[in-house]
């Protein structure tokens, strides 16, 4: 490669090495300092060493944000994923002309975006006129008047289903893409041998989806843990009664943004990212296990 050439690579790249140093570098570099001291505001700040990892470690309050975080990723995956892999199931088919129309309306509650859908039903879990207590009046015959925000141990109920109305869809799309890899020539050929429904969908849906419902977990897992929006509009701001509803991101924020201690926001934002690190490498390595089996 001549030196013109070199130039012209450089140059190429220069706008991904900008946009890289600008928005992930220097705040990764910059985190990583700040974890280590105590900060008032943007302008004083004073070294304190290992003290905001221990004050957080030491906290009843983050420990009670990893629980519920923890809590609802576990949802995420063994509630969420199901559904959306059955509804991709039942859209899976080349013959039904509305499946375009029932994608995109399962898809779409995906597009208003969490803060929207946490308003949304922050009104529709309102105890005595929301809709959901209507409903289950309805459908039960009896008078409800669940108080879904103020009640502890409705708080993530009312969240998971939160999230089930705006991730289930969206999930549902990667599902879809992952049963487009699946052989046709292989489901004639089970049918043929007399596997049944149960049968096909062990031994040729699940091997054939299985990168696709490996990055889904993964990245839900990821989603999970980086929860803020939905519930933060929700609980209208706040971690709602007894903090049922605080997750690590609303923990981070309340630290670094609302008390001003940015030191310590980042020291929760590194221990964060470590408990993700370390459980996508465990789910990684979960699935090359049952793949080797």
């Amino acid at each position: 490669m001549n030196r013109r050439q070199t130039v012209n690579a450089w140059l190429f790249l220069s706008p991904f090495l900008v946009v890289s140093g600008v928005f992930f570098i220097y705040p990764f570099l910059w985190a990583t300092v700040l974890a280590f001291y105590q900060t008032s505001g943007s302008l004083h700040s004073v070294f304190v060493g290992w003290s905001n990892f221990r004050f957080v470690l030491g906290d009843p309050e983050f420990f009670r944000a990893l629980r519920n975080t923890t809590v609802f990723a576990v949802f995420s995956i063994f509630l969420q994923l199901p559904l959306s892999l059955g509804l991709a199931l039942l859209l899976n088919t080349r013959k039904d002309r509305w499946k375009g129309f029932f994608r995109l309306i399962l898809f779409s509650p995906h597009l208003v975006g969490p803060i929207f859908v946490g308003i949304l039903f922050s009104v529709l879990f309102t105890a005595r006129f929301g809709m959901i207590n209507r409903f289950l009046h309805y459908v039960s015959g009896h008078g409800l008047d669940l108080r879904w925000l103020a009640d502890p141990a409705l708080v993530m109920p009312a969240l998971v289903l939160t999230s089930l109305w705006m991730y289930v869809g969206f999930n549902m799309i990667y599902f879809l893409a992952g049963l487009q890899n699946v052989s046709d020539d292989l489901m004639d050929a089970a049918r043929v041998d007399g596997a049944g429904p149960w049968q096909r969908f062990v031994h040729v849906i699940v091997p054939a989806i299985k990168p696709v419902a490996l990055f889904v977990v993964i990245m839900s897992t990821i989603g999970s843990f980086q929860l803020f929006e939905l519930p933060y509009a929700l609980l209208n701001g706040t971690g709602g009664p007894d903090n049922a509803g605080l997750t690590i991101v609303m923990y981070l924020y309340q630290h670094a943004f609302e008390s001003g201690d940015l030191g310590t926001g980042a020291a929760v934002g590194w221990i964060l990212a470590l408990i993700i690190f370390a459980i996508s490498m465990a789910q990684i390595r979960i699935s090359r296990g049952l793949e080797s089996s």
